[in-house]
């Protein structure tokens, strides 16, 4: 069995021939939004995708197949919203999206909607959450989007990223030079200062804006110390990360 393969590039006879019932949509959602000077603003995309793909190759090995889907470029991204390019959409968008697809891709005999996320913003998260709901409500099979800022989750990932201080910095960074050399300005990454100011402990405090958090270029951590072999590594905890959500929650019905 192809451990993965992209619904976009199929014909729908090949869909139609897939074995459904044990194929995994993986579905990776990102955001257009400022990442310092250094990253692209399609960063989280390129993080989610990386995400999913490792998550295939995991689910692969329990026999069971994943079909990826396009990138979910557009969601609700209200820190950066001061940041020329950032696009925002609203939450109740998202979450609408997500639930159709959901609803979607059971109708069409699929085991599961995975999300690969990598996009932080609560309101972003929240939207995500409330699609699950919907989903669950209208019948659909199982959604799976783990949080990554869950400390179960954190408490895999790198230093940088526990602390907080973790957008468009060394986290972020390394993945895309994994993932994307060709769209990181290293030499920029290499000439800016450590921003340590914690997100989630500015968030918890009430900050609404990567300004208000301390991050007036849009990025916090240490996006000089980025290294693709961190990039590589984070990618595959990533994937694990989902993949292990999914095999959990299937485990028993897979034994039926």
């Amino acid at each position: 069995m192809t451990s993965i393969r992209e619904l976009a590039e199929l014909t729908w006879e090949d869909v139609r021939d897939l074995d459904r019932a044990r194929t995994v949509v993986l579905l990776p959602v990102g955001a257009l939004e400022a990442h310092g000077p250094h990253l692209p603003l399609g960063t989280d995309n390129w993080i989610a995708t990386a995400m999913a793909r490792a998550a295939a190759s995991r689910l692969a090995k329990h026999g069971l197949g994943a079909l990826l889907l396009p990138a979910l470029a557009y969601t609700t991204a209200p820190f950066g919203a001061a940041f020329a390019g950032t696009l925002s959409v609203a939450p109740a968008t998202v979450a609408a999206l997500v639930a159709d697809l959901a609803t979607e891709t059971t109708r069409q005999g699929f085991a599961a909607l995975a999300i690969a996320n990598a996009h932080l913003d609560p309101a972003h998260r929240a939207a995500l959450a409330d699609a699950q709901r919907l989903a669950a409500a209208r019948g659909a099979r199982p959604v799976f989007c783990p949080d990554l800022t869950r400390r179960e989750h954190a408490a895999r990932l790198t230093d940088e990223f526990r602390s907080g201080a973790c957008h468009a910095g060394r986290f972020e960074g390394s993945v895309m030079l994994a993932e994307r050399p060709d769209l990181v300005r290293m030499a920029v990454a290499r000439a800016l200062p450590p921003v340590p100011a914690s997100l989630s402990t500015a968030i918890r405090d009430g900050a609404t804006s990567f300004e208000q958090a301390g991050g007036p270029r849009a990025y916090f951590g240490w996006p000089a110390e980025a290294t693709a072999e961190e990039g590589a590594a984070t990618a595959a905890t990533l994937g694990d990360i989902l993949a292990d959500a999914v095999l959990a929650a299937l485990a028993p019905e897979r034994a039926r």
